[in-house]
């Protein structure tokens, strides 16, 4: 079974568990690629039509459970005659392996695994569940600490053919309720005492009834006492006995009326004010307690093994309790007075007879098999052990030894197996006769993939789309080339197209687009037009003059006001197309407007160093220039005005700021006077010295008079042209 593909979708690991109605394995879930839990049921229940049906039933009902302390029910099937449950699986041990390690537990972590348990069976009996076989066995303790509660309603299913067969009521006999041991109908409170002796054997460590066979148990559920809790372990508080002793009261009416009681009682067993309670007390004795019963009749007996059997109850007892009334018969017809008169000794004639004819013939019997066996003896051999060696030496190694390979051989996906290998076969360990047939189980090695076709297609789905397949993250790689293709699509693979290869090992190398190389967009602003063409095709980039855009603008005509689709430094690759706006010269409502600003030297008759700068609606703090006059001089700064702005000409001289003259657009508009502006001197030159000719030490002219105006920026030449 192991490696086996159930149902096409679970395929089983190893072998967990089992009883004596089914077997219990881990597998895994390929659909939801999960760990599952999968109960198969032994061969000999599968041709007992009503066990399948009412097995069925009671697994439906039981997935019709949906709570965090009940084992989840996923899946119920049927492949040709295995019958299995498909359940959640539970990584961790179950309570009956706690108590065998750690018992008696403290309080608190008993109280809060019957807590849980409780919650569970409150579940169940709203949904009209009746578990009927509450045990520690079947108590599973997840690693987080969780509690589940697993085998609903299997107990159920059990039919009067198969009780015979199954020693499962056997181990449960320890945890019947009284009724249940009577064989009469079980409800929700047989439940609850159930839960009562788990809880009790947290807290001890100790069964509350012990026996030498299951009827003597059975009986004790039924007529004694058991040792109350604190007796045994004197740390228990009074609050959690009081619940173990109500749990486990013989009369029904006596104990928790629903598991909603008893889990409300548990909350709030450990509460301070709770824990030294009185102790519980009853009005009345315990039914059937210490009660004596009388000698069971041969009716009787057939009343209480027919009870047995509708209840469940191990085939053993019933043997047991038929034994103990044919006993009793006999005694009874010893005293009957028609036997008084007859020699007793002559009784033991007959029967003596008959068991030594009866051997005289065994022995004939046998004599005469042995014999005939002896005509047809072949030689017996012992089967060789050939798991691991491959198919090839397992052959050659069976026919050596007399054997033959029954054909064919079994081959399955194995991940931790080399192919060719034998993982396992038939009749081990035996010995057989010359020419048995030996079943060989021979590994594929793991389970290969094809690859794909991954190019032209986006790297990140197809990674995650190796990583689904169970291809470790690392052994991905990734290089990323310039192309023409779009970024992130897979120009090369390695491995190619079709190859097999194991997921778990195998390496995957991918060249991917990273687009076209790209640089940074060189920036075309204040550029003239002629400039920025001929940048652009430096750059190997597009340009179709047509199409440049040609708008009014503040700045001087021909110059780049604007650049499209890419800003300055935006990453651009060769090829692509951009598209320029240029200035076609100044807005029709714009106005220019000239400042004639007549600046005198410091000092007459000494150099000064004068600096302009203007703002306009071309922009702020613009450097008109800079000239070095020993005279007085006239300087004209021309400037543009657009609506409801204002222009500013400032003068520094020796590198202090002097003077700043100012238009707005309204008053140009409206030809208000342009008188000149003036920027006298501070201090006059001596009255007899004469006027000086001297050669301008910034562009080497003649000043022959007091006021020569000075060339605006644009007509200098070009050693006296402003610094911008």
């Amino acid at each position: 079974m192991i490696g086996h593909e159930l149902g096409g979708r679970y395929e089983i690991i190893t072998r967990i568990g089992g009883g004596g109605m089914a077997l219990v394995y881990k597998a895994q879930d390929i659909l939801l690629n999960r760990n599952v839990a999968v109960k198969i049921l032994r061969q000999q229940f599968v041709h007992d039509e009503e066990f399948i049906r009412r097995f069925r039933r009671e697994a439906q009902s039981a997935a019709a459970l949906s709570h965090p302390n009940v084992v989840s029910i996923y899946d119920v099937g049927q492949e040709d005659d295995t019958h299995y449950i498909v359940m959640e699986y539970v990584e961790g041990n179950n309570l009956n392996e706690m108590i065998k390690e750690r018992a008696p537990l403290q309080a608190d972590e008993a109280v809060r695994i019957a807590i849980q348990i409780c919650d569970a069976l409150d579940h169940a009996h709203h949904n009209q569940i009746i578990h009927r076989d509450i045990k520690p066995h079947n108590i599973l303790i997840g690693k987080n600490g969780r509690v589940k509660v697993t085998d609903f309603g299997i107990a159920r299913a059990v039919t009067s053919s198969t009780i015979t067969q199954t020693g499962s009521v056997v181990g449960s006999v320890h945890y019947f309720s009284p009724e249940h041991a009577k064989g009469v109908v079980t409800g929700e409170k047989s439940d609850l005492y159930s839960l009562g002796i788990v809880l009790y054997q947290m807290v001890t460590g100790k069964l509350p009834f012990l026996g030498e066979s299951p009827i003597s148990v059975a009986l004790k559920h039924l007529q004694e006492s058991f040792a109350e809790p604190r007796a045994l372990n004197p740390y228990i508080p009074q609050s959690v006995e009081n619940i173990i002793l109500r749990a486990m009261r013989k009369n029904p009416n006596e104990r928790y009326s629903s598991a909603t009681e008893m889990l409300s009682d548990l909350e709030t067993a450990l509460q301070p004010e709770r824990l030294t309670e009185p102790k519980i007390t009853f009005g009345n004795p315990d039914f059937d307690e210490t009660r004596v019963m009388p000698a069971i009749r041969g009716s009787i007996a057939d009343k209480l093994a027919a009870s047995a059997v509708a209840s469940k109850t191990e085939p053993v007892e019933i043997a047991q309790i038929s034994a103990k009334s044919d006993e009793d018969s006999d005694k009874d017809d010893r005293w009957n007075s028609d036997g008084l008169g007859e020699p007793r000794k002559k009784r033991w004639v007959k029967p003596v007879v008959t068991v030594l004819v009866t051997f005289l013939v065994i022995a004939l019997v046998y004599w005469g098999a042995m014999k005939v066996l002896s005509w047809f003896d072949i030689k017996e051999v012992d089967v060789p052990y050939v798991v691991n060696m491959t198919e090839t030496e397992a052959r050659t190694t069976l026919e050596q030894a007399g054997l033959k390979v029954e054909e064919p051989s079994i081959y399955t996906d194995k991940e931790d197996v080399a192919k060719d290998i034998v993982y396992e076969q038939s009749k081990p360990n035996q010995r057989v006769k010359v020419g048995s047939f030996i079943k060989l189980y021979v590994s594929k090695g793991p389970k290969l993939e094809t690859v794909s076709d991954y190019k032209g297609k986006s790297y990140e789905d197809s990674y995650n789309a190796l990583v689904s397949l169970g291809v470790a993250e690392e052994n991905i790689e990734k290089q990323e080339v310039f192309s023409d293709e779009t970024p992130g699509i897979i120009l090369e693979q390695t491995p190619a197209s079709g190859e097999q290869y194991d997921p778990k090992t195998a390496k995957f190398s991918f060249t991917v687009s990273q687009g076209k190389e790209t640089f940074p967009m060189p920036k075309l602003l204040d550029l003239t037009e002629k400039q920025a063409i001929a940048l652009l095709k430096s750059k190997d980039l597009k340009i179709n003059e047509a199409d440049i855009v040609r708008e009014p603008s503040y700045k001087p005509e021909g110059t780049v006001i604007a650049q499209y689709p890419f800003d300055p430094q935006a990453p651009v690759s060769a090829g692509e197309a951009i598209t320029l706006t240029v200035s076609s010269g100044l807005p029709q409502e714009a106005l220019e407007y000239t400042f004639n600003i007549v600046i005198s030297p410091a000092v007459a008759g000494k150099t000064s160093e004068i600096r302009i700068t203007y703002t306009d609606a071309r922009g702020e703090n613009i450097e008109w220039g800079k000239r070095k006059i020993k005279d007085t001089q006239t300087f004209p700064v021309k400037v543009v005005l657009s609506p409801n702005t204002e222009a500013s000409v400032t003068i520094y001289r020796d590198k202090q700021f002097t003077d700043t003259f100012s238009k707005t657009y309204e008053d140009v508009k409206s030809g208000a006077d342009g008188a000149p502006e003036t920027v006298p001197g501070t201090e006059m030159p001596p009255a007899d010295q004469p006027a000086q000719t001297e050669e301008s030490p910034t562009d080497g002219n003649t000043t022959t008079t007091n006021e020569q105006p000075a060339k605006p920026e644009d007509e200098q030449p070009a050693d006296q042209t402003a610094e911008q």
